[in-house]
């Protein structure tokens, strides 16, 4: 009869310590997911080229025969805001 009151006990157990498993997994996955804290810092924004840095480079591509004349001026007038 001993045996009969050890296997429901066992049984019990067993799920007890899946359940524990488990709930352990599930906050590692939960820590891992959660942006707790930056790991790596990102460096700021490199800074917005200036007007005369863009007409260089407007100029270059114009030279390289990548822009036309219209293409060329079209965007010097936007740069410019005239």
């Amino acid at each position: 009869m001993g045996l009969m009151r050890r296997r429901p006990l066992l049984r019990a157990a067993a799920v007890s310590a899946g359940s524990y498993a488990m709930g352990k997994r599930h906050e590692r996955e939960e820590a891992a997911a959660s942006p707790a804290a930056p790991t790596a810092v990102q460096p700021p924004a490199a800074p917005a080229p200036s007007n005369l840095d863009q007409l260089e480079q407007l100029g270059r591509l114009h030279d390289q025969g990548v822009l036309t004349d219209d293409e060329f001026a079209q965007q010097k007038a936007k740069l410019l805001g005239s």
